[in-house]
């Protein structure tokens, strides 16, 4: 089996880690495993796996007939079966297969929003997903849209996996040991920072000698401004901090007690399953696969996204019971070893994978 996994970017977001986790998972269990990154590199192209073949097409237009040739000559190359194309990238997938008709594109839907889009939105992707040999999806809602509006009826659930591979120990949080809060998510909707910067805010948790740290992408754009300015006009500038984009996610939350998650929509976070390997307690949004991961009260704490009163309600439980967050944490990581570890993942993948070359 020789497999190629097709991604537009390798910053740090969840559907970008969840290529490069197949890609070097997959290495050691089939004959061939690559990773194409066809618009922009990041972060996670220092976590790529020595064995994973690797190409970057340096993509500048939709349609780039450069990219699709250079692409086409990789699959040829290399004896490519399958093109497991992750979000945005079904787009040039498709262009190859054009010119490649017996390539198996599988399409993998990440994007949690996607069922609350109209078919307009979508409808791009959804007339040339009848060039899908399968779909890939990361939650149930995503599954239920997939089989009533694509042209590929072949729909899959597969769960997201998180190892707990590390390269570098390089960034160190400041604050307490024991007080620190972590939230990994880049800096844009609908990752809904604010509700959990009010809620540090409300509760005045600096004065107990907590601190906030914001791991993940800044834009410098209008999200990133408003964040910024809340926290300068709540002066909290010294217990919320912002780092970007980093690499050294495990060595990170090893340096924290509790990790969070607010998005207003979500398929299915790996941040979830990266909290539960470090043994994190975890407050979490209850949105698309999040209230699954996270059974509420056994293995972390839920609540709505859109109630300042019940994110706060249930972060001052985490905050002020030590043996609470132990609890929870331990229960959580038993759980993402049980059902979502590499392995058992893995199996699977490449079960559904055979059922179509």
């Amino acid at each position: 089996m020789r497999v190629l996994q097709l991604i537009d970017s390798l910053e740090a977001g969840g559907a970008e880690r969840m290529a490069v986790n197949y890609a070097n998972a997959l290495a050691n269990k089939i004959v061939f495993s690559g990773l194409v990154t066809t618009r922009k590199e990041g972060v996670l192209k220092n976590q790529i796996d020595k064995k994973v073949t690797y190409l970057f097409l340096k993509r500048t237009r939709k349609i780039d007939f450069k990219a699709v040739i250079v692409l086409r000559r990789y699959i040829r190359d290399n004896k490519i079966d399958i093109i497991h194309a992750h979000s945005s990238s079904f787009f040039i997938a498709v262009l190859v297969k054009f010119t490649f008709p017996k390539i198996k594109i599988i399409w993998h839907d990440h994007y949690g929003t996607r069922p609350k889009q109209t078919k307009k939105e979508n409808r791009i992707l959804i007339f040339l997903s009848a060039f899908f040999s399968a779909i890939f999806v990361v939650n149930f809602q995503l599954e239920k849209w997939n089989k009533e509006n694509m042209n590929c009826h072949t729909v899959t659930f597969i769960p997201n996996f998180a190892t707990s591979q590390s390269i570098l120990n390089e960034t160190k949080l400041i604050g307490i040991d024991g007080k620190r809060i972590v939230f990994l998510a880049n800096l844009k909707n609908p990752k809904n920072h604010i509700l959990i910067l009010k809620a540090f805010k409300d509760l005045n948790l600096k004065d107990f000698g907590w601190t906030l740290h914001l791991i993940g992408k800044d834009y410098f754009d209008s999200y990133s401004k408003m964040l910024k300015n809340f926290i300068q006009s709540s002066s909290l500038h010294n217990d919320i901090h912002l780092y970007d984009s980093k690499s050294d996610i495990k060595y990170i939350l090893s340096q924290a007690s509790i990790g969070v998650l607010a998005s207003t929509e979500e398929g299915f976070p790996v941040t979830l399953l990266e909290y539960g390997l470090e043994n994190l307690a975890v407050l979490s949004t209850n949105v698309g696969y999040c209230e699954v991961i996270i059974e509420n009260d056994f293995s972390g704490l839920l609540f709505d996204p859109h109630s300042v009163y019940e994110v706060k309600e249930q972060l001052i439980k985490l905050v002020t019971n030590v043996s609470l967050r132990s609890k929870l944490a331990d229960n959580l990581k038993k759980s993402v070893y049980k059902n979502y570890s590499e392995e058992v993942v893995i199996e699977k993948l490449i079960l559904s994978y055979k059922k179509h070359i």
